[in-house]
């Protein structure tokens, strides 16, 4: 099996069948990639381990940083149906990545990346590789190299956006701790939003699985809200006003 780069050369052009408010759109090439600067990482399979655990949640993660950095989308793509990527995508509540199906496996097949996993039982099936697009011009490629099993070593998005610029940090990762109908939840969460910070959100209380007795595992307090940035307990909500007056 022979994978080969093709850098410098155009993206395929063909139509995606995709599912809009589920309904049947097309979706062509062009509209995907002219005038846009893309990242495009491909995989064997929605819900394939290695896919749903680290490929893709690690691009979801790090897209605002791709975006400050010039990447105006980011696309995921598999040889699967609309429905399995939709579903897929729902599943791991992506929020910042397009998928895209490459049902029929023309655009992996353009690419050269098309390959025969039918030992598996999944027939033909996309390389893993990603790729910077611009304005339909493929800039780099990260092809895994050719050997057994699903080699995840140069695809990845830290690969990716080290290319793009060695010099971006990593963001800090938010959660915070909430109850429904509390202010003080409010608050904080739309001080994080003033702030441009996206965030997790682990609502407590009846009927969520999450009680005060582990917010005060995991704080120390038994109140809501309690905001955790990149791994340090920041507090309330008085406590996140206090930590963006200091910065």
């Amino acid at each position: 099996m022979k994978l080969t780069s093709i850098e410098g050369q155009s993206v395929p052009q063909v139509v995606f069948r995709t599912r809009d408010d589920n309904q049947w759109r097309d979706v062509s090439t062009d509209e995907l990639f002219k005038g846009k600067t893309v990242i495009v990482f491909s995989l064997p399979g929605a819900y394939t381990p290695t896919c749903s655990s680290s490929h893709l949640p690690r691009y979801n993660e790090l897209a605002p940083i791709f975006r400050a950095n010039g990447v105006d989308d980011i696309l995921c793509m598999s040889v699967n149906d609309a429905f399995v990527m939709d579903a897929w995508a729902k599943e791991l509540a992506v929020e910042s990545i397009h998928l895209i199906p490459d049902g029929n496996g023309e655009f992996t097949e353009g690419m050269g990346m098309l390959v025969d996993k039918s030992e598996l039982g999944f027939g033909k099936r996309s390389w893993r590789y990603s790729m910077l697009v611009k304005n339909g011009i493929i800039e780099k490629m990260f092809i895994e190299p050719n050997k057994p099993g699903d080699p995840f070593e140069v695809s990845d998005a830290d690969t990716m956006l080290h290319y793009i610029n060695p010099e971006a940090r990593d963001p800090e990762f938010v959660t915070i701790f909430t109850r429904e109908g509390c202010p003080h939840c409010a608050r904080a969460k739309a001080i994080l939003k003033e702030h441009g910070i996206s965030f997790e959100e682990i609502k407590t209380g009846m009927g969520t699985g999450v009680s005060s007795r582990t917010i005060r595992a995991v704080s120390g307090r038994s109140t809501v809200p309690q905001i955790f940035i990149g791994g340090k307990h920041i507090g309330g909500a008085d406590d996140l006003e206090k930590y963006f007056d200091g910065k």
